[in-house]
Formats: C-alpha cells, sequence, structure tokens
C-alpha cells in the first residue's frame, strides 16, 4: 500500500537537500563577494544570502537574500534574475551534481518578522503582562 503524503504538511528537508542547499549557497555568495557577476545593481550593493532551499529531487533551488539594511530590494531581486542564466551555469560548475538546478530568488522576511516580534515584546502592555507573572512567582 502505496503511503501519501498530505500536501498542507511538508517533508523536513533531508540531508542531502541541506547539504546542497549550503554547497549553492555558499557558491552564489562567493560570485556575489568576488564581483564575479557583472551588474551595477548588484555591485553596488551588499548582499546576505541565509539559506537556499533545495527541492528533493535536486532539481530546484530557492535562493533566499536579504540586501544590507533591506534597501532596493526589488531591484537587487530584478539584478539577479536578469543574471540568472549567468548564475545557474557558474553553480554547475562550482558545484558537483548531476543536473543544473533551476534557481528562484526570494527576499528573506526572517529578519524582518523577528524584529517585528521585539517590538511587539518591547511595548508597554506585554512589559506589564510579564512583570505581573514575575510578581506571581
Amino acid at each position: 500500500m502505496a503511503r501519501h503524503q498530505h500536501r498542507g504538511t511538508p517533508r523536513p528537508a533531508s540531508q542531502r537537500q541541506l547539504r546542497v542547499g549550503e554547497l549553492v549557497r555558499h557558491a552564489v555568495s562567493e560570485m556575489l563577494i568576488r564581483g564575479d557577476v557583472h551588474d551595477p545593481v548588484l555591485e553596488g550593493h551588499l548582499i546576505t544570502i541565509p539559506e537556499v532551499r533545495m527541492t528533493g529531487d535536486l532539481r530546484l533551488a530557492t535562493i533566499y537574500v536579504v540586501p544590507l539594511a533591506g534597501r532596493d530590494v526589488t531591484d537587487v531581486l530584478e539584478a539577479l534574475e536578469r543574471n540568472k542564466r549567468y548564475i545557474r551555469g557558474e553553480i554547475a560548475h562550482r558545484v558537483n551534481l548531476k543536473f543544473a538546478p533551476d534557481i528562484r530568488f526570494h527576499t528573506d522576511e526572517r529578519f524582518d518578522e523577528a524584529e517585528r516580534i521585539e517590538k511587539l515584546l518591547r511595548t508597554p502592555a506585554v512589559q506589564r503582562d510579564l512583570k505581573g507573572e514575575s510578581n506571581k512567582e
């Protein structure tokens, strides 16, 4: 009997997916640091790549990017899209895989979400509630 995965629950990444994702992340980071991608927008920004997620078959890499200070996100994503073919070719040369993965670029919003939660925790109402809990103990 075949097991079926529910569509709403994503599978955790395998060790292989994580390892290949890290190799791709390092390759793309190195290209951007060295200035191998010749684009005026990319050359004018410091870009962080916090994560690369690979599909189970390793044919698609979703690359999450964050420009320094979160400025010009749209311009940076457009520049990366313009240079997608070159970046994919370089990944194929630098990472030893059977197939060069197709790549997608997305902004990583985890830092924004963490900042939002931090601000929320510093609000007077939350501080009051936290102090009320510590007095009860």
